[in-house]
């Protein structure tokens, strides 16, 4: 035990080693690290601090950041090279370690363009500063709503640390509460963002347990929150808290040439292993959904199972009895469905503690069944019959739906529903994404606001 990594909080006067250490484990239940959970009070403090923290002019931010980008893809931090950050994750997590190794590149790469992303959400009306010389005849500049952002961060996949380096680009003071599940990346991050010359007063890491989570939330001026339904239903009316529920991600083939798609359908099952929000839950297809379930299947049925740190490892591990239970949720909720893969179990024991969870393939008899709005951590997709005359009604809710062959009607409606984020037309996975496109609309939607400024 004494061989184990210490990740420290790391607070406004720095880092912070407390008594209260929660045993970080990898899939066999093997332990690996010691995280240090804060209490309320330092919550407090260092959120206090944060408040209180100077701004610094947007091009060092900017440049900082990026800075802290190529220190994190590239350098030792906390005695951990790249490579041992990457098997780390790898093994606590579950995830592929080419996932692992593919995020590690895109953080580098966003780091580089967070500034740049973030003022993408900028009204071409407005001004980023009050000094500029449109002002003196009356402008609108866009400004901060608040000043300190918090983030309950999620474990399913390293790169959605990058949305946050925005709110930093933007100028606010960030703490981020890391998933006990993976928090090496965060850790990771903000020491590399106080390499590059951030101060300990403006971006923290406030490791808790469930019970003062809540602070962190209540001490900040705005959240971002991740998680299930229930946590989006908790926030739902607090319009101040930004909540990143369920993906729900589909596809729509709306013509009878699908086999020249079956690359991407498949790769946009399980693809980051199957473990984010943008992979695809439901296929809905125009005509006999049977043939598409049976070629996904087909294809889905020959990926290896690996242990994760394994270059050629696709699937995600977990440890033995969560995977088990993971199973269980499955098969009580496919009751009614037919199984093309994974009806009698998705749970490859490695014999080590730990198992492969296996792809799963279900077709169900109507577009609407329950069965499509369930996303599990794993490759899991549920295939449906769709018509025109049921419109975009099984549509909705969405965060990424890929279109391929629809007509322009079609594509004009799926664009003007609320509930649908991103719609991609054509040949192109679900987990698509670029810097300066919004994942779930512009985060600076969320943080920035416009005022009038006339001066002399």
């Amino acid at each position: 035990m004494s061989d184990l990594i210490e990740l420290d909080a790391l607070g406004a006067s720095g880092p912070y080693r407390s008594r209260n250490r929660l045993t970080v484990a990898d899939v066999t239940g093997t332990p690996v690290a010691k995280l240090s959970l804060v209490p309320r009070l330092f919550v407090e403090r260092s959120l206090a601090a944060l408040h209180r923290a100077a701004v610094e002019p947007a091009d060092e931010r900017a440049r900082a950041i990026a800075q802290a980008g190529q220190v994190f893809a590239t350098e030792t931090i906390g005695g951990l090279s790249v490579e041992e950050y990457q098997h780390t994750v790898s093994r606590i997590a579950g995830m592929p370690i080419s996932v692992v190794r593919g995020a590690t590149t895109d953080i580098a790469g966003s780091a580089a363009e967070a500034y740049r992303s973030a003022v993408r959400a900028r009204p071409d009306g407005a001004v980023n500063d009050w000094r500029d010389p449109l002002t003196r005849h009356g402008n609108a500049v866009w400004t901060r709503r608040d000043g300190v952002l918090a983030v309950h961060a999620p474990g399913n996949e390293p790169a959605v640390h990058t949305l946050w380096l925005e709110a930093l680009a933007l100028g606010y003071r960030v703490a981020v509460r890391p998933s006990q599940r993976e928090p090496f990346t965060p850790h990771r991050l903000i020491s590399a963002l106080r390499e590059a010359g951030f101060g300990s007063d403006v971006v923290v890491l406030l490791p808790t347990d469930h019970s003062v989570a809540d602070d962190i939330i209540r001490a900040a001026d705005r959240a971002m929150v991740y998680g299930s339904e229930s946590v989006v239903e908790k926030y739902s009316k607090d319009s101040t808290v930004l909540s990143q529920g369920p993906g729900r991600s589909k596809i729509l083939l709306t013509e009878d040439d699908w086999q020249s798609h079956l690359n991407t359908i498949v790769d946009s099952v399980s693809a980051l292993g199957g473990m984010a929000c943008v992979n695809t839950t439901a296929v809905l297809v125009e005509g006999d959904p049977a043939p598409v379930a049976e070629a996904i299947a087909e294809r889905m049925s020959a990926i290896p199972s690996l242990r994760p740190e394994d270059d050629k490892a696709v699937l995600p591990v977990q440890p033995l009895a969560r995977a088990r239970a993971i199973e269980q949720y499955l098969l009580d909720h496919a009751r009614g469905a037919t199984a093309h893969l994974g009806g009698d179990g998705v749970v490859d024991d490695l014999g080590d503690g730990s198992a492969v969870l296996r792809p799963a393939v279900f077709q169900v008899d109507r577009s609407d069944a329950p069965q499509t709005g369930i996303e599990l951590p794993f490759p899991c997709v549920w295939v449906a019959p769709w018509s025109r005359a049921e419109g975009i009604e099984p549509l909705k809710n969405t965060l990424v739906i890929t279109v391929i062959n629809g007509d322009e009607a079609l594509i004009d409606r799926l664009v003007g529903e609320p509930t649908i984020s991103n719609v991609y037309i054509g040949d192109h996975p679900t987990y698509w994404m670029a810097p300066g496109i919004p994942h779930d609309a512009y985060l600076a939607e969320f943080l920035m606001r416009t005022k009038a400024m006339i001066r002399d």
